[in-house]
């Protein structure tokens, strides 16, 4: 598809989507419904600036910036990264292009990162050290990795992380915070122990609460004294036979941004309770209390609230089990294609703690939906690959969406869900641009 130069398109509809609306393409929104709809003056202003007709061009929801023209960052050069496109530098936060995790298993090259801190600039993995403590661990102990590998059973798990933030460039109006599109996703193979062998070992008292992490990354401000991030997860949670301590990513040392050498997975919640560079865990005897735990930080309204409002921390709850999400991975967005021919169409789908039911895909903006054929997991909490196809009726500009379920009957909302200050848990269907030909 021919890329289109339209300057200050994003940021326009950062400001205000209905108002970018009026003022590109003249359209008008309807009284009684979200959808808007293009009067011709309207539709021949986006059809011009696409170069193409637009078949479905009254089904396109109000507000919504056409997926040809969302930003289209080239990526940056990250050693040991391939393709992934910086937001920020110190610390380190890049993201991994959507077609760019096309793979079942995500290469360690594509694992996108979310960095807090400064990893550690000098890692010895043969003396590194794993203290577990707390108030409510019963025998203190100091692991060593080699300790870890002869004492408990060593497994190898595919899991998903996922940045509590993922999506947060769609908010309106826009949250702070790293302005994340949908490449803060992966789902590599992890290897270690699992952390509730460590934890039983060390004794787990009857009033544990939660287990929290620290890390040997330094805060950006250089100061020792302060901790970038110490987050956590209940004790339930971490008791999970797929919460593990683990060395190993893809059958290879994790890589340094990814926590190198030591690492907690914690799969389907958010990717900060994953702590990196390991080496403290603490069995408390309350929610844990360290930094990036208390509001607003990793933390949602508990009831919806209007866009742009100030909630107080007492009126937000720590998030969990992040929401029911999917990405289209093939084809790249922009792609032309003979619309004589079907057009493969694949991706993945994953839903925090749960299970995906079904993947649907819509090539009209939502009005219509076709089922797509889902995989079982290679096990729980790792995501599931999904594959369909689609056939346009007519050349032209298309968009193909996807919306995923889960078993419990949640599905994909399909424009940006409630608002929060922080942009967390976007699960909005995935969209990518066709051009027909």
């Amino acid at each position: 598809m021919k890329k289109t130069s339209l300057p200050g398109i994003n940021a326009l509809y950062r400001q205000d989507p209905i108002a970018a609306d009026r003022r590109l393409w003249g359209r008008e929104t309807s009284a009684i419904s979200r959808r808007g709809f293009l009067q011709r003056g309207a539709v021949i202003s986006m059809a011009t600036a696409l170069g193409m007709s637009i078949p479905f061009a009254r089904q396109m929801p109000a507000g919504l910036i056409p997926a040809a023209f969302a930003a289209d960052n080239a990526p940056d050069s990250i050693p040991g990264k391939d393709g992934l496109v910086l937001l920020n530098d110190r610390p380190l936060n890049a993201e991994t292009p959507a077609h760019l995790l096309n793979d079942e298993v995500t290469p360690n090259r594509r694992m996108f990162v979310r960095n807090n801190g400064i990893p550690p600039q000098s890692v010895d993995p043969d003396n590194w050290t794993l203290e577990i403590g707390g108030e409510s661990c019963l025998r203190p102990t100091t692991f060593s990795i080699a300790d870890l590998r002869a004492r408990f059973e060593e497994v190898t798990l595919q899991l998903q992380l996922e940045c509590g933030g993922n999506g947060r460039s769609e908010f309106v109006p826009a949250a702070s915070g790293n302005q994340w599109t949908t490449g803060a996703i992966g789902c590599p193979r992890f290897t270690g122990v699992r952390l509730r062998d460590v934890l039983n070992y060390c004794g787990v008292a009857q009033d544990a609460v939660y287990v929290g992490y620290h890390g040997a990354d330094t805060h950006s401000s250089g100061n020792p004294e302060l901790d970038p991030i110490s987050r956590g997860v209940p004790v339930a949670k971490a008791l999970e036979r797929e919460s593990l301590i683990a060395w190993a990513m893809n059958d290879e040392p994790i890589p340094l941004h990814n926590g190198f050498p030591l690492r907690m997975v914690c799969a389907g919640w958010p990717g900060s309770v994953s702590g990196k560079w390991l080496n403290r865990l603490l069995i408390r005897d309350r929610v844990h209390d360290g930094e990036k735990m208390a509001a607003p930080s990793y933390t949602v309204p508990r009831v919806s609230v209007a866009p742009g409002s100030r909630v107080p921390d007492e009126d937000m709850r720590i998030i969990e089990s992040m929401p029911v999400k999917s990405l289209v991975t093939f084809p790249q967005s922009g792609v032309s294609h003979d619309f004589r021919q079907r057009l493969a169409v694949s991706g993945h789908a994953w839903a925090g703690d749960s299970q995906v039911s079904g993947v649907f895909l819509s090539i009209d903006f939502g009005t219509t939906w076709l089922p797509t054929a889902v995989q079982t997991a290679a096990n729980s909490l790792a995501w599931q690959n999904w594959q369909s196809w689609v056939q346009f009726p007519e050349p032209g500009y298309y968009e193909i969406w996807a919306r995923a379920m889960d078993e419990r009957g949640r599905s994909q909302p399909m424009v940006v869900p409630g608002w929060n200050p922080r942009g967390y848990l976007n699960n909005a269907c995935h969209r990518i641009a066709v051009q027909a030909v």
